[in-house]
């Protein structure tokens, strides 16, 4: 009876515990809403599984508790059985994942007004670029990395020049604007992402990836890598701060240039 007490209780407080948190009703970006519900097929979808087997195992361990004179009876195989939990979990599996399908096409469709926000990752560090008064990123290549040009910006690339480039892992975007992350890697696998957005993609060295999202709330959220990338891991964060049009404008303003960290550079160079 306590192992059947036990069961039952595991199941009583599994479903009191998912219908009494409170992560789902926080909404922070626009892809919050379709990505929650389908984690909320997927919960009902395991969690009635998990209540049925859990029940029935109590249900046997009661039902078939040891009695004196009692024997078991030995069934080795039962195909109509087999059939029915083979098809039984095809089903719940094909349940679980056609939402996923629906909202993938959402997460990788970006809007034609989405601004754009380029993300670089190398170990531990995060920094941002910005398209500048052109509305468009330059060309970057991971062999032009060096000390003086840490994203590997191509210098004889005209639309580069007045990109605005972010370094030490604070990143501003407006509020209430479709916002695409292309994300980038310059030396192993990383992982961009901020929980409160519900928004991650992993960041490939030789490839760019990307997301977008709406931030519906202004406020400073972490960044935080989620992939495994070495034995600074843990301290790989970073911030973006979602502002008001005219706090996020007054920052961007602020914000050096490519253009005028090249001279910046040539000009220590010549002292």
């Amino acid at each position: 009876m306590a192992v059947v007490l036990i069961l039952v209780l595991l199941v009583v407080g599994s479903i009191g515990f998912h219908l009494l948190s409170p992560w789902w009703w926080t909404p922070i970006a626009s892809n919050w809403s379709y990505i929650d519900n389908t984690i909320v097929i997927t919960f009902w979808i395991t969690g009635v599984v998990f209540t049925v087997v859990v029940l029935f195992i109590a249900y046997c361990v009661f039902r078939f508790r040891h009695r004196a004179g009692n024997r078991a009876a030995y069934q080795p195989e039962n195909k109509r059985l087999e059939w029915w939990l083979a098809g039984g979990t095809a089903i719940g599996v094909a349940a679980m994942l056609a939402p996923g399908l629906f909202v993938w096409k959402q997460f990788v469709t970006v809007p034609p007004d989405a601004s754009e926000v380029e993300v670089v990752s190398q170990q531990w560090q995060w920094s941002f670029r910005l398209p500048g008064a052109d509305g468009r990123l330059g060309r970057a290549n991971t062999r032009d990395v060096t000390p003086d040009n840490p994203l590997g910006l191509n210098k004889s690339d005209p639309a580069g020049l007045d990109d605005v480039i972010v370094e030490g892992g604070e990143l501003h975007i407006p509020a209430g604007k479709p916002v695409k992350m292309l994300l980038r890697s310059i030396d192993v696998l990383h992982d961009f992402y901020v929980p409160e957005f519900r928004a991650k993609m992993d960041m490939i060295p030789g490839t760019v990836t990307y997301f977008w999202f709406t931030p519906t709330r202004t406020g400073t959220f972490e960044v935080l890598c989620a992939e495994l990338c070495g034995v600074g891991h843990p301290q790989m964060r970073g911030t973006v701060i979602v502002d008001t049009d005219t706090a996020y404008q007054a920052w961007l303003q602020q914000q050096p240039t490519f253009a005028k960290s090249l001279a910046s550079v040539e000009k220590s160079a010549a002292r």
